[in-house]
């Protein structure tokens, strides 16, 4: 089995006078696992994902990602949410290219590279089936393209982590399903860590190793 990778330790988190959104978790994800969290709305599910990722700080408890504490926002963590987010005046692959110009070392290196960063962004929109596409805009794009095009910008910086937040639930049946598939083999591709939120416990079969389900709040 592969080395842990995502630690909580007896993790707690209370948000300002509503009681804790999440209590005494306690779990490791292993590296290159696809872990699912399924559960009721308001039961913690993206909270766990944002203290994965640094966006929030436990109350009580110790989160550790490759070893070491989690005290701020993760550089190997890419993210994709359930509305795709594009920006509407860059093009698919300019978008897809953002995080390039964000994320350090890579931010430093983007006008010396760009070629290089083109030819990544261009495989992987292939890859998703978005070959053609690279010089349209969101507004011309369907949902499901968009949600690709969404998946692409999470990976192209090459991420160790990659997290989730019910980035199907608001597509089609016929179309969440496809893009299960096109996840699937990125992932069987690449091996990178997912953690993936969702209501759909289809969905959390499908496409994880782990499936864990929350309790209401305060999840658990």
């Amino acid at each position: 089995m592969s080395a842990v990778f995502v630690t909580f330790d007896d993790v707690s988190l209370a948000y300002d006078g509503s009681g804790n959104a999440i209590e005494d978790i306690n779990l490791s994800i292993h590296e290159g696992e696809f872990v699912a969290f399924v559960g009721p709305s308001g039961c913690g599910k993206s909270t766990f994902m944002k203290l994965c990722t640094g966006l929030h700080a436990p109350t009580t408890g110790a989160v550790r990602v490759d070893g070491e504490p989690v005290t701020g926002p993760l550089k190997i963590s890419g993210m994709a949410f359930q509305n795709a987010n594009l920006l509407p005046w860059r093009t698919t692959l300019d978008n897809v290219l953002l995080p390039l110009e964000i994320v350090k070392p890579y931010r430093h290196q983007f006008r010396k590279r760009r070629e290089e960063f083109v030819g990544w962004a261009r495989k992987l929109l292939k890859t998703v089936g978005l070959e053609g596409y690279e010089d349209q805009y969101p507004w011309q794009l369907s949902g499901g393209m968009q949600q690709r095009a969404s998946i692409c910008r999470a990976l192209i910086h090459q991420p160790r982590l990659l997290m989730l937040d019910e980035p199907f639930g608001a597509l089609d049946a016929f179309t969440r399903e496809e893009l299960w598939c096109v996840l699937r083999d990125l992932w069987e591709a690449q091996r990178f860590t997912v953690v993936l939120v969702t209501h759909d416990l289809r969905e959390a079969a499908f496409l994880a190793d782990t499936v864990y389900i929350m309790s209401r709040r305060p999840g658990r």
